[in-house]
């Protein structure tokens, strides 16, 4: 089971890129987390996309069609979806067939802040199903106060290990069932 993880930031220190590298850990046997970083993909212009995809946007476009599933981080900035996981999906929503079309995914947040990345997953899910894409599995994955949970790069709170770890075994369960 090949998935592949996108972060909706591009701090080097980002709370989102940590709950990827936890992903990767916490991953049931069997299924394996690719991190795709979107530091290279150009805003989409319907433009430029008429003259060909650029590079990085090819490259994501490819990584996106070969993976089973995307595991979403998204971070919320004022109170909504990051530019940058916007754009990516603007670009993955494009071509024949779509990149995203039918894709299930799969969305985790975290965010110093009360709520989490509440906002931000609502407007993200709502982006992907207008993509073609569906998501699940039921529940969220919202990481509160983040900067008490995530150390030093590392997800340090042992409840939400165990959570992200039971959300990511129903994500990768959903898959399984879905290809037969």
């Amino acid at each position: 089971m090949k998935l592949l993880g996108v972060s909706g930031s591009l701090r080097k220190a980002s709370f989102n890129t940590a709950l990827l590298r936890a992903a990767e850990e916490l991953l049931p046997q069997g299924a394996a987390l690719e991190i795709f970083g979107l530091h290279d993909l150009p805003l989409f212009n319907a433009d430029v996309e008429a003259e060909g995809d650029p590079a990085p946007v090819q490259a994501w476009k490819d990584a996106v069609r070969a993976a089973d599933g995307v595991l979403f981080a998204c971070p919320e900035y004022n109170g909504g979806v990051t530019g940058v996981l916007k754009n990516a999906v603007d670009w993955a929503s494009r071509g024949a067939p779509a990149p995203l079309l039918g894709k299930l995914c799969c969305i985790v947040g975290a965010s110093p802040g009360a709520t989490g990345t509440v906002r931000a997953q609502d407007a993200l899910r709502l982006n992907l199903r207008r993509a073609g894409a569906e998501v699940g599995p039921l529940g969220e994955v919202l990481v509160f106060q983040a900067h008490t949970k995530i150390i030093d790069g590392q997800l340090a709170d042992e409840k939400t290990v165990a959570f992200l770890g039971r959300h990511l075994a129903a994500y990768v369960d959903e898959l399984k069932a879905r290809q037969g």
